[in-house]
């Protein structure tokens, strides 16, 4: 199993010069790269003759240019441009697999990273210090959490930080017995989630917190002079802040994420359309604070790594028009209405819980162990399974 560990690193000076200059030619590399690529892939469609473009091919015209053209890369390790090159050629499979969007070029300043690979010991950690290659020993604040065979690590630098994210193939995490069967999840903007045994996940809201320092912030950068030393400084503190409200957010979601997939066997959460929610002015910064597309990405890959399956509900799965005692479907239900009123049994219950048990029927009516049978004390196989629209509740399952 691979999974990666993201540390804060503690370098020198001249290691953050260091830094910095790896990204700029990693960056450099994957912008040459992707122009090449799409001049190639353009004079192909004039001569089908031509040889498809590659990151092995585009890989092998860089080490033959860079000496005559490039020489400053040689102040860096070749594994920043080599690994660009084998990225973009992932990002280009992925587009054509329909996984994710087209390539983009970079831009300096943003999201500056460079990667190496452990090729015949590029890279070596040794309790909270990881060897680089050209760098040498830079200081972690941490040691590596997992024990195994180190694959990669990918340097990166967040507002004026910098972290090293080390993947390793291990073998420490297993799957567990959760103790209880099956759960509905119903994300929200009240509450980060709201659980079908009627246990809400209270959300930290963190850039509704620092929200009006975030707004002194921005206009004291604004009326900074571009270019001054001010500036600079007003930038820096503004991608601080930043940082500090991604890091609160992710920590709450990867808390919430590792409670449910060590707790409940299968759990049922819906198919949020999340760039769709955010076109909504009155909500879209409550649902961009939430963040709804991250708490499923983990979730999928937590309940992977522990041996739970996630049940995902159709987009068009109506769980809050739904009433969760008698099965009956109300033809409209405003977003104002948070109570839920089932016409047909007189049911009245809380909104986000009446959906979070809707979830939590479907996931107990549709999921069955990857081995065929009911759970019965074996490990089952983790999976991620997607349930119809179609099928409607299961009154006999109702909470």
């Amino acid at each position: 199993m691979l999974i990666a560990h993201r540390i804060a690193l503690d370098p020198t000076d001249k290691q953050r010069t260091y830094f910095a200059r790896a990204s700029g030619v990693a960056r450099f590399a994957w912008n040459w790269a992707l122009a090449e690529w799409q001049g190639q892939y353009a004079a192909r469609k004039d001569d089908p003759s031509l040889p498809q473009p590659s990151d092995a091919g585009l890989r092998r015209q860089l080490n033959s240019l860079k000496r005559e053209q490039f020489p400053w890369m040689f102040d860096v390790t070749k594994c920043a441009p080599q690994e660009a090159i084998i990225d973009l050629g992932g990002a280009f499979r992925s587009f054509f697999e329909k996984r994710g969007r087209y390539p983009r070029f970079k831009k300096k300043g943003g999201r500056d990273s460079f990667c190496a690979a452990n090729e015949a010991g590029t890279f070596r950690v040794d309790g909270k210090r990881i060897k680089l290659p050209v760098v040498g020993r830079v200081r972690m604040r941490e040691a590596v959490r997992f024990t195994g065979k180190l694959k990669r690590v990918t340097v990166s630098r967040e507002a004026d930080r910098w972290f090293a994210s080390i993947m390793v193939e291990t073998d420490d995490i297993k799957p567990v017995e959760q103790p209880k069967e099956a759960v509905g999840v119903d994300l929200g903007v009240t509450t980060l989630a709201t659980l079908s045994d009627g246990d809400p996940v209270p959300g930290p809201k963190a850039h509704k917190a620092l929200l009006d320092r975030l707004r002194r912030t921005s206009r004291s950068l604004s009326r900074k002079r571009k270019g001054s030393a001010n500036r600079r400084k007003a930038k820096a503190k503004l991608a601080r802040l930043h940082s500090r409200i991604a890091a609160v957010r992710r920590d709450a979601t990867h808390k919430a994420t590792t409670m449910l997939a060590k707790t409940y066997r299968r759990i049922g959460i819906e198919d949020l359309n999340v760039r769709g929610m955010a076109r909504n002015r009155h909500l879209a910064r409550s649902i961009m604070d939430g963040g709804f597309f991250e708490f499923r990405r983990q979730l999928d890959y937590k309940a992977r790594f522990y041996g739970a399956t996630v049940v995902v509900a159709d987009r068009w799965f109506p769980s809050s028009k739904t009433c969760s005692c008698c099965g009956s479907v109300k033809a409209e239900l405003a977003l104002s209405q948070r109570t839920f009123h089932c016409d047909a049994c007189g049911h009245e219950i809380d909104r986000d819980l009446n959906a979070a048990r809707n979830l939590k029927h479907l996931a107990a009516s549709s999921a069955v162990s990857a081995c065929g049978e009911e759970r019965s004390g074996a490990v089952r196989k983790p999976r991620v399974k997607r349930a119809s629209a179609k099928q409607e509740p299961n009154s006999s399952l109702a909470a």
